[in-house]
């Protein structure tokens, strides 16, 4: 072999070894519709929206918690220095300003814990402090102690925010827990809706493909016939009309696609440039829901079920709140601890000696031109409008749960119908078409109708699957309720907070 042979056959090894490698790059990705919702609920733009609106909820929610667990924190004055010249008394009753000197420091340290059923507090602390007094040729120093004290703070009569928040703030996180998987259902949904677009949009392309390629076999046969004289110069217009439209169709169903394309990858984050290919998720596990375990699982899985019971609770708080607020107030402060001072620090720490401060403290209003009965009345209407309403969402809840469980139970026998409707139109069009072609049928309008029929009777079957799965995940999103594998639909919430 020659050089410039076998540099010939080198250059077509590796054109043909390109060429391999571009196919094979080239191959559609498959995506079933399980595919589509995982990938949906991992990347898409709500998922994680949801995620982060979760994440604050729950560090929301530790906030809260923290309040109730004993405090320690350090207070300190390193130092207050205040130098400026001073009213003091002199031993005849008159006044003096004298010029003083004074540096003080001090640390505290303390231990608190709310004591949440009563609204009060308890505190164990332990300080000291120096002071320097500075004269104009000496300076003296004192040290004062504070051992050790214990105590409480006790408000009495007043509204406890802390007893109502215990019982609300746990029911607000409860509630973020359902609202995050029902947004996981809710992108399941859009995760359908984006599926079947693209899929309706992908048989688009293939019907008016097949078409054209159809109505091509057909115009040629027809210009051979009206060659011959057997059929009308208007059939064979009409069958190089039907092929002119069914070339725009094809142009048309392409951009729709190219569209629907972009919105799907977009949706799902999908980074890649690969041909994608749906497949038809055909293969379903009938299965009827019974009304009223919707509703029952609905009640006790969703957020809305529970925030029926938060809602009315808060009324109830409210009122408490105005029934205590604005009247009759006490505070009651106690504590009990050891102290000493000196010139010396070793000896503040010996001998040290009681001290003991009890303060009640009240407030009474005397006059408020009925402000404390005005808010009251008014926390008191606002409790039974809350009531009312909560009653009526209630209805139009339960009643939002059978019309979609309803329209689920329904859908079976609808996709049964469209299936069969597809069957019978395909084999319709199979037998017109090849009858045409044969030349028993003359009237090209009845093949149109067959060609019609066929078209409209598989995307009918295609929304009819639409329809069957967003409704079993707007069923699913209602009740928070696998009617699969009869259980709660549940996900790891410790994997979202890592």
């Amino acid at each position: 072999m020659k050089i410039y042979e076998k540099i010939a056959f080198v250059f077509f090894i590796l054109w043909m070894g390109t060429g391999v490698h571009s196919q094979a790059q080239q191959q559609p990705v498959k995506y079933t519709l399980d595919d589509v919702i995982r990938i949906a609920q991992d990347k898409s733009p709500d998922a994680e929206m949801a995620r982060h609106r979760y994440r604050s909820s729950y560090w929301g929610y530790r906030s809260f918690r923290a309040t109730y667990l004993p405090g320690l924190k350090i207070d300190a004055t390193l130092p207050n220095i205040n130098r400026s010249i001073n009213a003091v008394p002199s031993q005849d009753g008159s006044t003096v300003y004298t010029p003083q000197s004074l540096a003080n420091y001090s640390v505290n340290m303390t231990l608190s814990q709310k004591v949440g059923f009563s609204g009060g507090e308890v505190f164990l602390s332990s300080g000291l402090q120096r002071m320097d007094n500075y004269f104009q040729d000496t300076s003296v120093t004192q040290y004062l102690t504070s051992i050790i004290s214990i105590g409480f703070t006790q408000p009495i009569f007043t509204y406890n925010p802390y007893k109502w928040d215990k019982k609300i703030e746990p029911m607000k996180f409860q509630e973020a827990q359902r609202l995050y998987i029902e947004t996981r259902e809710d992108v399941a949904i859009k995760a359908v809706d984006r599926f079947f677009s693209l899929l309706l949009a992908q048989i688009e392309v293939d019907i008016a493909s097949t078409n054209e390629a159809n109505y091509d076999t057909l115009y040629k046969i027809a210009r051979g016939r009206f060659n011959l004289g057997k059929i009308a110069e208007n059939e064979l217009l009409q069958l190089e009309l039907n092929l002119l439209q069914s070339r725009s169709a094809v142009e048309d169903a392409r951009l729709n696609y190219d569209n629907m394309l972009f919105e799907f990858k977009s949706f799902l984050r999908l980074k890649n440039d690969l041909p994608v290919e749906l497949v038809v998720p055909d293969n379903i596990d009938y299965f009827s829901v019974d009304v009223q375990k919707a509703i029952e699982q609905a009640k006790e899985n969703t957020s809305t079920g529970l925030q029926f019971q938060r809602r009315l609770i808060e009324a109830e708080s409210d009122v408490r709140r105005a029934k205590m607020d604005g009247r009759f107030d006490a505070q009651l402060f106690a504590s009990f601890g050891l102290t000493q001072t000196d010139t010396d620090i070793k000896m503040v720490y010996k001998n040290p000696l009681d001290e003991e401060r009890v303060m009640l403290g009240i407030s009474l209003p005397l006059l408020d031109w009925g402000k404390a009965r005005g808010n009251i009345k008014m926390a008191e209407s606002n409790q039974d409008l809350v009531k009312t309403t909560v009653e009526q969402e209630k209805i139009d809840f339960e009643q939002n749960i059978f019309l979609n469980v309803t329209r689920f139970n329904m859908q079976k026998k609808q996709l049964m119908i469209a299936a069969k409707s597809d069957t019978v139109a395909r084999k319709r069009y199979q037998v017109t078409q090849k009858r045409y072609m044969i030349g028993m049928v003359n009237d090209v309008l009845e093949l149109n109708m067959a060609q019609i029929d066929t078209d409209n009777a598989r995307m009918g079957y295609i929304r009819a699957l639409m329809d069957y799965w967003k409704s079993y995940y707007q069923v699913r999103k209602l009740t928070l309720y696998d009617f699969v594998q009869k259980q709660p639909i549940t996900v790891s919430f410790d994997d979202l907070i890592n």
